[in-house]
């Protein structure tokens, strides 16, 4: 397989998927050591009968899908397949192809297609596609790439539904950074704009072709073995249309070689920065971070602006026991004061474990979350100022042992819930108050090999005049059979019952099996069937019974197969019998 003609293919069929826009690979090196061929699958089908008495407008009596996956690998090329029908419906699925391959010499690794470099999520977090070098030394490392982050899109504005006209855009950068044990330093440039003549004239005027420079500093340093240190602060220059006049001073000058300044420029900075503290018993980490209004640049696909945030998290375990840990947020928006007002929120939460002897855990939560609004450029009324909490705390007791024969587990969940308006004019819409508890039991069966599980939720919910309960109770068991364990069924019974107050209260009680059987690995077949009864059981209504029927049947098939193999180490084996 190193002949000539060997290389001469494997060159033939990168320049293929090049040509093509490209499939996944992993490195030159690699694609040599890959098996020629290899056409893998699977085929199946899904059938669904459903009937109700209450009439089927909501779901179809009788559902059909047929389905072909077929994934064909050439060299480690994967170009997947898939046919489905279903219904009267038709659906192919053909490779959506994106070509990426990594050479790769001692500490140099190149990029060519669709990439993702590791930047500042401050400049750029997208993917593009192009090419890159970057060298990785043990303290030195560089990257430089060029590519493309969008395509142009100009449908016809006649289509019945075109899509949104963009420019395509392209852009290029590098990172230079130094690392060693007590910390690491990096410097990130971004330039990236939108090309005029990518666009139709008659999209033109609707849409402003943009560019950007960004810059971002990232670094960390640790002092001893407890305290460190993290920042990382951004710059982003942007226009939001090259078109405008360009501002001809002698300082935007200094950059009109990679940036031209226009009248529709902005300047914006962005950044964090944090201190942490750790130690065997205690560890705590305090951040600041701040995104000036407008900030952007043309490498993230979304980024939130016009806030800044000041956190707080402490963690600590006592006793050899107990483990602690909190945490607190503050965030506050409209930095320069042009909103009419400003909106502030804090979050904050609490969690505890512990663990008594053997067989009990027990853990508790609690999470909270203000929101309030301040003055802007107008001064808030009191009548409608936004000033709302929202508290929650949850309680989980857990309890596990087993013998020989028989292993138990049982736990308790407790959670508790309130969200309300603390304006002193509010009329309580949109208040509540919810209390949720739920017990599991789950016995297992040793000898048997099977277990039973029992459960129960109860949910109470009180807000706006009107109280929702809602109470679920199921029985489940399961086994597995034969000697590989490769036939698996299961079997649930379970009743709900749901009441608004003074509105309504219906009750359903349901049946439900599975079944599972694979055969040689590459078959499986599954049947599901479910049954559930259930009305308005309020007595003042004139049907007080559990008077519809819901049925639904369900058969599944899946076979796996491999159509074709060519592997390189069957080749080798072949050649050396012959010799």
């Amino acid at each position: 397989m190193n002949s000539p003609l060997h290389k001469t293919i494997l060159t033939a069929v990168a320049a293929l998927f090049m040509y093509n826009g490209g499939v996944q690979a992993q490195t030159i090196s690699e694609i040599a050591k890959r098996d020629p061929l290899i056409i893998t699958g699977s085929v199946g089908t899904r059938n669904t009968y459903f009937h109700s008495s209450a009439g089927s407008s909501y779901a179809s009596p009788m559902s059909n899908m047929f389905y072909l996956n077929l994934n064909v690998s050439l060299y480690g090329f994967s170009m997947p397949f898939s046919f489905y029908y279903s219904n009267n419906n038709l659906d192919f699925n053909y490779p959506h192809i994106n070509f990426k391959i990594n050479p790769r010499y001692k500490n140099w690794r190149g990029y060519i297609g669709r990439t993702t470099l590791n930047y500042s999520p401050y400049i750029m977090n997208m993917s593009f596609n192009g090419v890159g070098l970057e060298y990785r030394g043990k303290t030195f490392h560089s990257s430089v790439f060029y590519g493309t982050f969008r395509n142009a899109i100009n449908d016809n504005p006649d289509d019945p539904s075109p899509r949104n006209p963009q420019y395509q855009r392209v852009g290029w950068g590098f990172n230079v950074g130094y690392n060693n044990a007590r910390g690491a330093i990096d410097l990130y440039l971004l330039r990236a704009y939108d090309r005029l003549n990518t666009v139709d004239e008659v999209w033109r005027d609707r849409i402003t072709p943009q560019e950007n420079l960004s810059f971002a500093l990232k670094g960390s340093y640790a002092f001893r073995r407890y305290v460190s240190f993290s920042a990382n602060v951004a710059m982003s220059a942007f226009s939001t249309d090259r078109r405008a006049d360009k501002v001809t001073t002698s300082e935007t000058k200094r950059f009109d070689k990679i940036f031209d300044t226009r009248y529709t420029s902005l300047a914006r900075f962005a950044g964090d920065v944090s201190v942490n503290f750790n130690s065997p018993t205690f560890n705590t980490s305090v951040f600041y971070r701040m995104v000036q209004p407008d900030y952007l640049t043309l490498g993230t696909n979304y980024l939130a602006n016009n806030y800044h945030s000041l956190g707080l998290t402490m963690g600590t375990y006592l006793f050899k026991k107990v483990a602690l840990s909190a945490t607190f947020s503050g965030q506050e928006d409209n930095l320069t004061n042009r909103q009419l007002y400003t909106t502030r929120g804090y979050v904050y939460s609490a969690n505890a474990s512990t663990r008594f002897g053997e067989h009990f855990n027990l853990s508790a939560a609690y999470s909270g979350y203000l929101t309030t609004q301040a003055d802007g450029t107008e001064r808030v009324n009191d009548s409608t100022q936004v000033k709302r909490i929202m508290h929650s705390v949850s309680v989980t007791p857990t309890f596990t042992t087993e013998n020989d024969l028989l292993a138990h587990t049982a736990s308790v969940s407790t959670s508790w819930s309130r969200n309300k308006d603390l304006n002193r004019f509010a009329t309580g819409v949109g208040d509540y108050t919810s209390l949720a508890i739920g017990a599991t039991y789950d016995l297992g069966v040793k000898p048997w090999e099977t277990d039973f599980i029992a459960s129960f939720s109860h949910q109470n919910t009180r807000g706006s005049g009107t109280r929702y309960t809602s109470d679920v109770a199921s029985i489940t068991t399961s086994r597995s059979f034969l000697k590989e364990k490769n036939l698996n069924l299961s079997a649930t019974v379970s009743m709900c019952y749901n009441e608004v107050e003074r509105l309504s209260k219906s009750l359903s009680v349901g049946f439900d099996m599975a079944a599972s059987y694979s055969l040689k690995k590459v078959h499986l077949f599954s049947f599901t069937a479910g049954m559930y009864k259930y009305g308005d059981v309020n007595p003042s209504k004139t049907h007080d019974d559990l008077n519809a029927t819901d049925i639904t049947l369900s058969f599944n098939y899946n076979y796996t197969f491999t159509l074709l193999e060519l592997k390189r180490n069957a080749e080798r084996a072949e050649k050396r019998a012959k010799n």
